[in-house]
């Protein structure tokens, strides 16, 4: 029989279900409602939060790169957190992603195995057994466009092919494919070929025996030749002066460097403070591209005024006027006047703008008053000559005169010579403003005839030598070490005039002593300048602070002497401490030296800028 059916009981147990269900959905809210109430709902296993360790067993190198990229990885440090769910999917991506791993590194065969653990945190144990490494097989360097008509590429496709750096042989890496297709692209593009561009590469792998086949195509594009010069930004300087300094004829294969050392010579005229030569390549132009030169001229007239003070001269002033431009002349004219108690310069240089080879005509007239003792010597210098500059060195060859008036109680002397010279300048160094690794070397070598009212005539040699070494060593240290040798070769009875006469002592010299207060004297006590000279100095620095690596505790050694002659030279040394600083316009010194014939302490400060 079946049971009866009864609206009412029917009804009652509909509502109580549906209540039961509301009831059930609206636990979460009841919980916020009333804090106190709990419930047993258990929480679905994705949202359980486990925490991990990562293990990974590989080579070195690989292991690196996989604990970097791996998304494992990512996640093992302590303080990530990731549900149970989700490192059950890490764990389960991971030898994947290895592989695709050390595929750039060239292992195409690797065997990868991940073991999860099930303790509390978990251990998550990837091992990689990276199997060897693909190494090419062979290379098919192909070229297209004008590269390949010998009458235009001047050896250049040859070149490509012989520096082409993956060779049969060698191991294949992701990186190492990529920046050998760089490097050869734009030596092509720097080359002559702007618009070159890999039309097509390829690296076939041959995973069966670990090789690797490339095969690339490079398009050259057009041969692109130089055109004429757009200037823009010229004002005051003529045209001339920027066309003499481009160094390459119309209708010349473009190259990169022709463009950076145009710039180059522009900026070393100090006729313009910002300087851009480039050009735009267009397969339309290519026979004729336009070389856009933007200038911003530097300021015409420059003047500068100086003050200074010395424990040995007392008080300085100084002046310093430049002209880019002087009476509408393609020129440089400045102007020199130092006025001190004891020393007073005045000193003018004309120089023309450089030529195309970077030379530049010079002419110069200096006056010079020594007042020492009771002795007054007024120096006048006269030079004519040309000197070439570049980086890393510098020639100068000159005609200079001499004349020279030396006044004393005893009387007065007047001297004067006429020579010519020639000194070479070198420099291999790290940095011409801060350098610490290198050298810098010069070398003046001149010959002459001297003439003296009290003294016989007669020719003369001249040498002079300077070397500044410079050496960083480990733990932080600076050492740099100078030395000067000069040497007048003359007769014992022929007058010099004191120009050419040698003194020693002061900031690049032998500190502890003043500026020339080395050298012979006369039987009066007035300095009278050496024949020969020699000076010497050791230095180690370090930073103060690991903090600060600008500012450097220095300690030093220093000794020379100017005498009349090797047989009476007597070397005196000094040494110290001091402070460096290396500043954006080259290393502040603040020395303080101690000189043991004196038995008394001296401050020097200078600017130091290599030669």
């Amino acid at each position: 029989m079946k049971p009866a059916w009864h609206p009412g009981k029917t009804l009652m147990q509909g509502v109580f279900l549906a209540l039961a269900a509301l009831a059930l959905g609206g636990c979460a809210s009841l919980a916020e409602m009333f804090p106190g109430a709990t419930t047993a709902r258990a929480a679905p296993a994705a949202t359980q939060v486990a925490e991990y360790r990562l293990e990974v067993q590989a080579p070195p190198a690989l292991r690196t790169l996989l604990l970097t990229h791996l998304d494992l990885a990512r996640f093992a440090p302590a303080d990530q957190h990731v549900s149970a769910q989700e490192l059950g999917r890490l764990a389960a991506a991971a030898p994947q992603q290895a592989r695709e791993l050390v595929e750039t590194e060239g292992y195409f065969n690797p065997l990868v195995t991940v073991n999860l653990g099930q303790e509390t945190p978990a251990s998550v144990t990837l091992t990689l057994i990276p199997g060897p490494q693909a190494r090419v097989s062979s290379t098919s360097l192909n070229f297209a466009g004008a590269i390949e008509a010998p009458a235009t590429n001047g050896g250049l496709r040859q070149r490509l092919l012989s520096q082409w750096p993956m060779q049969p042989g060698q191991a294949f890496t992701q990186k190492a494919w990529a920046e050998a297709k760089t490097a050869l692209l734009n030596q092509a593009r720097a080359q002559g070929y702007p618009l070159a561009h890999w039309a097509s590469t390829a690296a076939q792998v041959r995973t069966e025996n670990n090789s690797v086949e490339l095969t690339l195509l490079l398009d050259s594009g057009p041969l692109v030749r130089l055109g004429e010069l757009q200037i823009e930004g010229l004002l005051q300087q003529p045209r001339s002066s920027v066309e003499r300094l481009a160094g390459f004829e119309t209708g010349a294969p473009y190259t990169e460097k022709a463009l950076l050392d145009f710039q180059e010579r522009l900026l070393k005229t100090t006729l313009f403070d910002r300087v851009s030569v480039e050009i735009q390549p267009q397969a339309a132009t290519a026979e004729a591209t336009p070389v856009s030169v933007r200038l911003h001229e530097a300021p015409l007239q420059q003047a500068t005024l100086s003050l200074g003070y010395q424990s040995s001269t007392g008080p300085r002033i100084g002046g310093d006027y430049l002209n880019r431009h002087p009476f509408g002349l393609d020129m440089r004219s400045r102007f020199k006047l130092n006025l001190g108690q004891d020393k007073k310069t005045a000193d003018l240089e004309l120089s023309s703008h450089p030529q195309a080879d970077m030379q530049r005509n010079l002419a110069s007239v200096a006056v010079e008053q020594l007042a020492i003792a009771e002795k007054v010597t007024l120096n006048l210098r006269a030079r004519l000559g040309r000197i070439r500059e570049t980086d890393s060195q510098d020639h100068l060859y000159y005609l200079e005169t001499l004349r020279a008036r030396e006044t004393d109680p005893q009387g007065q002397v007047t001297a004067g010579a006429i020579s010519a010279n020639s000194q070479w300048t070198r420099r291999r160094l790290d940095s011409l403003l801060l350098p610490t690794e290198g050298y810098a070397a010069s070398l003046l070598l001149g010959l002459g005839r001297a003439d003296n009212s009290v003294a016989s005539n007669g020719l003369f040699g001249q040498a002079h030598a300077k070397l500044y070494v410079y050496k960083a060593f480990a733990g932080g240290w600076w050492g740099s070490a100078r030395t000067e040798w000069a040497q007048v070769f003359a007769a014992d009875p022929v007058g010099l005039p004191e120009a050419l006469r040698f003194r020693a002592g002061g900031d690049e010299s032998v500190r502890g002593h003043g500026q020339g207060d080395l050298g012979p004297i006369d039987a009066d006590g007035n300095p009278t300048g050496g024949r020969v000279l020699w000076t010497g100095s050791i230095e180690l620095a370090h930073a103060l602070t690991a903090d600060m690596p600008n500012f450097l505790g220095a300690a030093f050694f220093d000794a020379g002497q100017a005498a009349s002659g090797w047989r009476g030279f007597k070397p005196v040394h000094a040494y110290g401490l001091g402070l460096r600083y290396r500043s954006p316009l080259g290393t502040m010194k603040l020395d303080l030296a101690r000189a043991p014939e004196l038995q008394r302490w001296r401050i020097h400060f200078t600017l130091g800028v290599a030669m």
